[in-house]
């Protein structure tokens, strides 16, 4: 059995509204194929269809206050109540607090029951720089990989083809980072690499952080051009993905870009979609009710 997270930062289950709501507009033929036609918003959860399940998750916890970033990772990490141990939601980067959780997650768990996993995303060298000089701290998915002993991918990993950017497409390596070299793909096509790679290791785990940075923009078009862009990479994905010795997960840690009404994030729950083998699949979704759930039933399937 193989297991993808693929982490879709700030994406909650938001209204039918495609005055406020970007998932409401966006043409993304792939998600909506697993969805019976339905947009990824809140009346399409619970669904459960021949090749995807999706439920909603609840991201506050029981705790005041909207869920922030840091904390809501640590919780799909490690599948404790983090903010309710800690008192508050906090983000974006984890504070002691929070990180003091993060040297037992899902990825240091399946090291030590023998299992192989990755973080797919390569990191420039420029965020190698910022974090050894203390200009920048790890978010809670890197620092959890690292705390776990396992590398972070480098650009000499995505050269090699053994990692993707973070945009999966590595445009982002040209226009942003001035890497005039850098591998690109097409979208489908880094759909395509993503299910080579995931299938390389036991658990991998892919972050998409434009998703919350979008929400936080409140640009509508931008908001779609990124929506549609990933949907092609998605159906990459889905085309060459082994359903039948496989899950994948696609999930977030709080609300934002479906409400871009507001800058702040949002109290919605999260979408928890679930595609491939339909037992494993019906057994990860059964009463699955928060973000708490995510780490120990990963855990279960895979060992």
């Amino acid at each position: 059995m193989r297991f993808l997270f693929l982490f879709l930062d700030g994406i909650g289950l938001g209204e039918n509204d495609p005055e406020i709501n970007p998932l409401a507009r966006a043409n993304m033929p792939a998600l909506k194929s697993l969805l019976g036609g339905r947009t990824l918003t809140r009346h399409a959860a619970p669904y459960e269809g021949n090749r995807a399940t999706l439920v909603a998750a609840d991201a506050g916890l029981g705790v005041d206050g909207l869920p922030q970033s840091a904390t809501g990772q640590a919780v799909l990490l490690t599948g404790k109540n983090i903010p309710a141990e800690i008192g508050y939601h906090y983000g974006p980067k984890p504070d002691a607090a929070t990180a003091s959780h993060l040297s037992q997650t899902i990825f240091s768990n399946l090291k030590q029951a023998g299992k192989s996993a990755a973080l797919l995303n390569a990191y420039p060298p420029r965020y190698f720089d910022a974090i050894d000089s203390g200009k920048r701290l790890y978010s809670s998915i890197p620092l959890a990989v690292t705390n776990a002993g396992y590398p972070l991918f480098t650009k000499d990993d995505y050269y090699a083809g053994n990692a993707l950017s973070a945009d999966f497409t590595g445009a982002g390596w040209h226009s942003f980072l001035g890497l005039a070299d850098a591998p690109l793909m097409q979208e489908r096509i880094a759909g395509h690499k993503l299910a080579s790679l995931a299938q390389q290791y036991d658990f991998s785990f892919f972050e998409y952080w434009a998703s919350d940075y979008a929400g936080h923009k409140q640009n509508m078009t931008a908001a779609i051009n990124l929506l549609e862009s990933f949907d092609n990479v998605f159906g990459g994905l889905l085309e060459k993905w082994d359903d039948e010795h496989g899950l994948i997960l696609l999930t977030s840690d709080h609300g934002n870009m479906e409400n871009l009404s507001t800058r702040k994030h949002t109290a919605n729950a999260v979408p928890v979609l679930v595609i491939g083998n339909a037992v494993a699949r019906k057994k990860f979704t059964y009463q699955l009710k928060d973000l708490t759930d995510i780490a120990p039933r990963i855990f279960e399937i895979l060992t």
